[in-house]
């Protein structure tokens, strides 16, 4: 397996995994504060080329925001995924929300 394949397998693998881990988290429902929540931004429903975390610390907190970009889609960029799984472990996040689907921006 040359360079350029093991490297692209690797990516594709902590995608994967990351996604899953998010969504594992996800299913879980309301847990409790600390709380994360990702939106998704984007020109067409199809791309997100933003993403949108949301940490409250505990109920009735202001919500601080982090914004990452993406010249494609955010949802399946390594870089952004793996660093959203980091927010939420570092915040020892209890809830996590993703709403569904890409709000669509202009």
């Amino acid at each position: 397996m040359n360079v350029g394949v093991t490297f692209f397998w690797v990516s594709i693998m902590n995608l994967d995994k990351s996604t899953k881990r998010i969504a594992k988290r996800v299913k879980k429902g309301f847990q409790g504060y600390p709380q994360i929540s990702l939106a998704y931004y984007g020109k067409s429903d199809s791309c997100a080329t933003e993403v949108v975390i949301g940490f409250i610390f505990e109920e009735g907190a202001e919500t601080q925001e982090e914004r990452f970009a993406s010249k494609d889609d955010a949802r399946k960029d390594e870089t952004i995924q793996t660093t959203i799984l980091k927010v939420i472990e570092r915040a020892n996040a209890k809830t996590v929300i993703e709403i569904p689907g890409v709000s669509i921006v202009k």
